[in-house]
């Protein structure tokens, strides 16, 4: 090889026994923290979010340099699987106006909540998965896994949510039109639990964006294209996601690069300092 390059093997050699610049020492050692910062957040966060992991440990470093060292590295942030096709909703019962109309941006807690629920694959059948979020935060504070889509799933998973928030003012729950979220189990719900309804208008699911955006970072931070071999399986993986990593750990840029945990937590520790 060194003939066909025209060089002599002494000074091939010698060129392999430098020692590498400061440069690549310094982009050895930060590549180093972002292969850490990927694995522990399941291969999932690319390079804006390890950027915010980075800084947030006191490196200073653009996204471009996190971008640069990943794609070299050939590392990637994971896709999910397409959304199944198969599942439709049945005939519109009764309907709420679109009260939300798309207010995604909250300042205050407990006010605005999405619902939705999707549907996850295992051998033993459909997982379905409800979710409750704040708007204020993102935060997923009710849910609840079935193998049924019957109205208690959504109706659960809603139950969580006023367990845990405990909301001293009405708060809008904003949903889609499907038969769960137009039943009279439903309406009941929100009724006897000081909550108001508002859907969004048929065909458009952008006006639910946020738990639309929920559960495809779920399917690709998590599910993926895996098939659990059990629910119970399924339901112990999606759990630890919510719980041990979306809820405290996953950045979020509607929240400045916070989790919705350490969001909150700002919140009301600004309130205690006013």
């Amino acid at each position: 090889m060194c003939h066909v390059l025209n060089i002599e093997r002494s000074g091939f050699y010698a060129w392999l026994k430098q020692p590498l610049s400061a440069k690549a020492k310094d982009d050895n050692r930060l590549l180093g923290k972002i292969k850490q910062f990927w694995l522990e957040s399941g291969c999932t966060y690319g390079y804006r979010n390890i950027t915010i992991d980075l800084r947030s440990d006191g490196e200073i470093c653009g996204k471009n340099r996190v971008y640069r060292l990943m794609r070299q590295a050939n590392i990637h942030a994971v896709r999910g699987y397409k959304r199944h096709p198969g599942f439709k909703g049945g005939k519109t019962n009764v309907a709420a106006p679109n009260t939300l109309n798309r207010t995604f941006d909250v300042d205050k807690p407990d006010c605005y909540w999405v619902t939705d629920f999707t549907y996850i694959r295992t051998y033993e059948g459909w997982l379905y998965v409800t979710v409750v979020i704040d708007l204020f935060s993102r935060k997923v504070v009710g849910w609840t896994m079935k193998s049924s889509p019957k109205a208690d799933l959504v109706i659960d998973a809603l139950l969580m949510a006023v367990w845990r928030r405990r909301p001293k003012k009405k708060v809008l729950v904003h949903s889609d039109q499907g038969i769960q979220y137009t039943s009279s189990d439903w309406r009941s719900f929100l009724n006897e639990h000081n909550l108001e309804a508002s859907m969004s208008r048929k065909g458009n699911c952008h006006d639910n964006a946020v738990a639309e955006s929920f559960f495809s970072l779920l399917k690709k931070d998590r599910v993926k294209q895996k098939i659990y071999p059990t629910r119970q399986q399924a339901r112990a993986d999606i759990f630890d996601y919510i719980e041990g990593f979306y809820n405290p750990r996953r950045n979020h840029g509607t929240n400045g690069g916070l989790s919705p945990v350490e969001y909150e937590r700002q919140y009301y520790q600004q309130l205690k300092d006013v």
